[in-house]
């Protein structure tokens, strides 16, 4: 009984792996294919400007007499 578990997990598994390769496959198999050749190839994808934010640096915090007593 526990064989036929372990069958049944097995071909799950296999099956979910084929599935992931077809996905894959079909989401990116141009590429691969260009990338095979030697070719390049340019996706015509409209990719919207971003905005960096630029952190300053905070400025150092001088310790007083009065913490310096406190450590």
């Amino acid at each position: 009984m526990i064989a036929a578990f372990d069958t049944l997990a097995f071909l799950a598994t296999l099956w979910l792996l084929v599935v992931v390769a077809a996905a894959v496959l079909e989401e990116s198999g141009a590429k691969i294919v260009a990338a095979l050749k030697g070719e390049s190839r340019r996706q015509s994808l409209y990719v919207a400007p971003m905005r960096l934010r630029v952190r300053r640096a905070a400025k150092p915090i001088r310790a007083t007499a009065r913490w310096r007593a406190a450590a």
